[in-house]
């Protein structure tokens, strides 16, 4: 993936310790790729987000669990320790909505990850084709005993897609921002944001960071690649609060292109439930291993002893070659 970045290693350089270490809103993790919110995740393995959290926790890096997941937050949260982030679809029933982000607090989620770019589900046709549902023995913990409803077989759309278009809030604003943080003391994250405009008014409301997303590039077509609207952001962003990527991350490489252009950390979905359906929780664990060491492999041969050391410098984007050198 962002195969149109090309590095510009040092050499030459003292590489016989590398530390990947960072920090993420106050907390310290391993290295800076992290677990992004993905649904469903017992579709894709008995153990689904039990066994995606217990290989966070293992690897010492952060889960981001999905308000439509088939464990709850406490579930999570009796996996053991950990640094967990909860992600959030703002629902019509906003009782409902403070419920949930309190459960989450108090099962000792430490941030919101606010998804805003899904007011309403783009159009999935696999899923229409499929007429996509969960099978009966699945439910969306984090809804039960709520009364929101089911995910239902429809003949001729998405379940998924009807029950989302019954029950997010398509009023959801940024003024919304602001109230979530009269609920809750948990930092929020703003999910979904790709341009320079919505950045500022992410900090304007009082975002404690930006989470860069095109949500997998299922929502709206022609929208840019994460790593394409990364820079944008985090030059808007100007350093008032940190910038993070969400999206195309599937290499070592990959982590450390982000950081060049910017970014404090990455979020990995697909990786993760692909490991996940193969091998459980050992295959999360594998998943992060890999890019660990990728990453760590990366920062050797670019000259890269810490995170601090990464600078622009050692990535040439597809508009800067002709600046550098037009062969390039």
């Amino acid at each position: 993936m962002f195969t149109k970045n090309r590095f510009r290693p040092r050499i030459l350089r003292d590489v016989s310790k590398i530390d990947l270490t960072t920090n993420v809103l106050g907390f310290d993790i391993s290295m800076p790729i992290m677990i992004a919110p993905t649904a469903m995740q017992k579709m894709a393995h008995p153990q689904g987000e039990y066994a995606t959290a217990r290989a966070a926790s293992a690897a010492g890096t952060i889960m981001t669990l999905s308000s439509w997941a088939t464990s709850s937050v406490e579930e999570v949260a009796s996996t053991g320790p950990g640094i967990r982030f909860f992600q959030l679809y703002v629902l019509k029933n906003r009782n409902v909505v403070t419920q949930l982000v309190r459960r989450a607090e108090s099962a000792g989620f430490k941030a919101i990850a606010l998804t805003v770019d899904t007011p309403i589900l783009g159009r999935r046709e696999a899923d229409i084709k499929n007429r996509f549902t969960m099978p009966p023995h699945l439910i969306f913990k984090n809804y039960e005993g709520l009364d929101l409803g089911k995910l239902d077989k429809k003949t001729d759309d998405s379940g998924l897609a009807s029950y989302a278009a019954g029950q997010v809030d398509r009023s959801l604003n940024w003024e919304d921002v602001k109230w979530l943080q009269t609920i809750t003391s948990l930092p929020i994250l703003v999910k979904g944001v790709i341009t320079s405009e919505d950045t500022k008014l992410a900090i304007q409301a009082g975002a404690s960071g930006i989470i860069v997303s095109n949500h997998g590039a299922r929502q709206l077509d022609y929208v840019p690649a994460t790593i394409t609207a990364l820079e944008e952001v985090v030059k808007a962003a100007g350093g008032k609060i940190p910038v993070f990527l969400d999206g195309g991350v599937r290499r070592g490489t990959d982590v450390f292109k982000a950081l060049a252009l910017g970014a404090s950390g990455v979020f990995i979905g697909r990786p993760v439930v692909f490991s996940l359906a193969v091998d459980g929780e050992a295959g999360v664990r594998k998943v992060l291993e890999i890019l660990h060491d990728e990453f760590h492999l990366t920062m050797a041969l670019c000259g890269c002893r810490s995170l601090k050391e990464i600078t622009r410098d050692h990535v040439v984007t597809e508009w800067d070659r002709p600046r550098i050198d037009p062969r390039l």
